[in-house]
């Protein structure tokens, strides 16, 4: 094999994979990454058997195709401690070869024969989505699972595909984030009567790879699921177990007082709030009333902390005790100049955040006497 690639752009797409590879296991091929290269193209290859990438490389000029499989500690090194814009990879039996204009290094490679195969998209059921709308629903929803519990699933978003719907949801059994957003079906797929719980670790992939362009299809298959676009394909085995019925932590309050804030002000008093609190003193009391917000939080042998801000709200006095790291990390993932409803009743119940564009948040308070 032999080709001339741009430095840059193997080396973003040589990053994404090597996002997969595992730092240890049992099977040393998989600690690297295959490449393959064809007349048209290439592609690196990486997996932990049990997520699975393939990403496409442009900026190749291939005169010989072939592949290889390279260590990906040295060949990461490789790129970037160089500085060439063109390079030229060369393969010949166990050895790789790459050269900039100042700079040649010779490395040890394994078969790429005894890399392990990486599923392909060939699926003809699948849901396709835009690319922004589900980098945005990833984000808005993966923070708040949790890989730690052992009742539910929790270690993973919650994905409902309908006709022409999809709603996300992640839950760590104190907050619950649910975005949902249009997708259309092909085929008749659909995921609403099959649970289909994709791991945080692969959705975290999947936003940071998949771009902001184009449609994204997505294809749940029994007990995996393929996401592919132009770009990549990844692999990824579910989330085993059951969900929680998260509709039934969603409450219905009609009558519950809902009040417009700017993200960007809530999220500074928030933290000035929350910089008393501790391990075992997380609650930040959340007062309205006289058009105003008070955030107050006192922690004994650390201290005291004020905060507040005007808001849109004249009603009676409402004080409802919250963790701010959960309101923080919800406020962290929309834009400053956003503005969210909070929701309210008493002291008792849960804060449901909401805003215009499908997306939903539920935080459930903490005892006034923590």
């Amino acid at each position: 094999m032999k080709l001339t690639f741009d430095r840059e752009q193997f080396a973003n797409a040589f990053a994404i994979a090597q996002g997969v590879a595992p730092a240890r296991s049992p099977k040393p091929i998989l600690q690297n990454v295959k490449f393959e290269a064809t007349k048209d193209g290439g592609q690196f290859l990486a997996t932990d058997l049990e997520i699975g990438v393939r990403v496409k490389v442009d900026g190749l000029d291939v005169s010989d195709p072939g592949s290889t499989v390279l260590p990906i500690q040295r060949f990461s090194q490789v790129l970037r401690e160089s500085r060439d814009k063109q390079m030229t990879l060369e393969v010949s039996g166990n050895g790789a070869v790459v050269k900039g204009e100042r700079f040649k290094v010779k490395l040890s490679t394994e078969s790429p024969d005894e890399f392990p195969s990486i599923a392909d998209f060939h699926e003809e059921k699948y849901h396709a989505i835009n690319a922004p709308l589900l980098r945005e629903i990833i984000k808005r929803t993966a923070f708040a699972t949790d890989n730690e519990s052992s009742r539910y699933a929790l270690g993973g978003v919650l994905m409902e595909m309908s006709e022409s719907h999809i709603i996300a949801v992640g839950t760590d059994g104190r907050r619950l984030a649910k975005m949902e957003g249009a997708a259309t079906a092909h085929a008749g797929h659909q995921t609403v009567d099959n649970p289909t719980i994709i791991p945080t670790r692969a959705l975290t992939l999947i936003e940071r790879a998949i771009g902001d362009e184009g449609e994204v299809k997505i294809a749940a298959r029994g007990n995996d699921l393929l996401v592919h676009n132009e770009r990549l394909t990844l692999y990824t085995r579910l989330v085993e177990g059951r969900f929680p019925r998260w509709r039934d932590v969603l409450p219905k309050r009609p009558d519950a007082t809902k009040i417009p804030i700017q993200v960007g002000s809530l999220l500074e008093a928030v933290r000035q709030a929350a910089i008393v609190t501790s391990d075992e003193s997380r609650g930040v009391d959340f007062k309205f009333g006289g058009g105003k917000l008070e955030l107050h939080a006192n922690t004994a042998q650390v201290g005291e902390s004020e905060a507040s801000m005007i808001v849109a709200y004249d009603g009676p006095g409402i004080t409802i005790t919250l963790d701010p790291r959960f309101m923080i990390d919800f406020l962290k993932v929309l834009p400053i100049d956003r503005t969210i409803i909070f929701e309210a009743m008493d002291g008792s119940g849960p804060a449901v955040l909401s805003t215009d564009d499908g997306y939903q948040y539920v935080i459930m308070p903490l005892s006034r006497d923590r």
